[in-house]
């Protein structure tokens, strides 16, 4: 489909609403599943580390006690 001008391009032959509004949804479906994604990997990091430290203790304690 070729369009004349940027209008025409927007309206979509009369389905412009539908489609830019597909388009929508779908970049802020994906915006949200990334945006969770490193949200999710970013909390996880700081567990790790957190548990790291925990296990870092106990082993001293472990040898201060041994």
């Amino acid at each position: 489909m070729v369009f004349d001008n940027l209008q025409a391009f927007i309206a979509m032959g009369g389905y412009g609403f539908y489609v830019w509004l597909a388009f929508g949804i779908s970049f802020a479906a994906i915006a949200v599943l990334v945006i969770t994604g490193l949200t999710a990997r970013r909390k996880l990091q700081r567990e790790f580390v957190r548990e790291q430290r925990r296990q870092e203790r106990l082993a001293q304690r472990k040898r201060e006690v041994s």
